[in-house]
């Protein structure tokens, strides 16, 4: 047996453990023992894979990042060809998956963030990075989109990618205040409703700069 495959699927292990555990607690109330306990591993296997907590939540948000990317690249929304069903499809997407208890589908960027982002810089860098990332993603619709359906917008489709993540954290946020998927629904569907009066609403027309006769 390879040696090395052991250590692989303990480090899995401890991941996919600090993706519930700290979205259930936050970062800073879970303790290694919490992570460990939750993964079926010792701490001499925590230690042995990470050198703090701090650096399990950055490799954490790397590895949740990872499991979102590939997540959002297969869903059907995908395959869409006008861009606006696509930017549509990825909100219809974003409320199909609020399954299962609060720590399953609540972000785990999102969680570290708004807890330590003035006490360990290194996650909110990362937490920062990959929400960015996410975006980016979206926003390569949204410019196909507003080449079509909005070409005289005043917002740029950067701004309105990073909106459209902003509505979604504070989702995750009301979801945990109520303890309940459903007002995270109901919020994507107004989510929804916005991006598409934005984009199908008439669009001014610019106006033209008067010449010197």
């Amino acid at each position: 047996m390879n040696q090395t495959e052991p250590r692989h699927d303990s480090k899995t292990k401890l991941l996919d453990a600090a993706l519930y555990v700290i979205r259930a607690k936050g970062y800073t109330a879970t303790r290694v023992e919490d992570i460990c306990e939750a993964a079926g591993l010792t701490k001499g296997s925590f230690f042995h894979h990470f050198k703090t907590k701090e650096e399990l939540a950055i490799e954490a948000a790397a590895y949740f990042s990872s499991m979102a990317d590939s997540l959002f690249a297969s869903a059907p929304y995908r395959k869409l060809s006008d861009p606006l069903d696509r930017v549509l499809g990825y909100v219809d997407f974003r409320k199909a998956i609020l399954m299962g208890e609060l720590p399953q589908f609540t972000c785990l960027l999102g969680t570290m963030v708004q807890e330590v982002y003035e006490t360990h810089p290194l996650i909110r860098e990362a937490c920062d990075r990959y929400i960015r990332a996410h975006a980016a993603t979206i926003e390569a619709d949204i410019a196909e989109a507003m080449a079509i359906y909005g070409p005289h917008a005043e917002w740029t489709a950067s701004s309105l990618a990073l909106y459209t993540q902003a509505v979604i954290q504070g989702a995750f946020i009301l979801a945990k205040a109520h303890h309940s998927s459903a007002v995270a629904a109901a919020n994507l569907d107004h989510l929804r409703r916005y991006l598409q009066m934005l984009f199908t609403q008439p669009q001014p027309e610019p106006e033209l700069e008067l010449q010197p006769a």
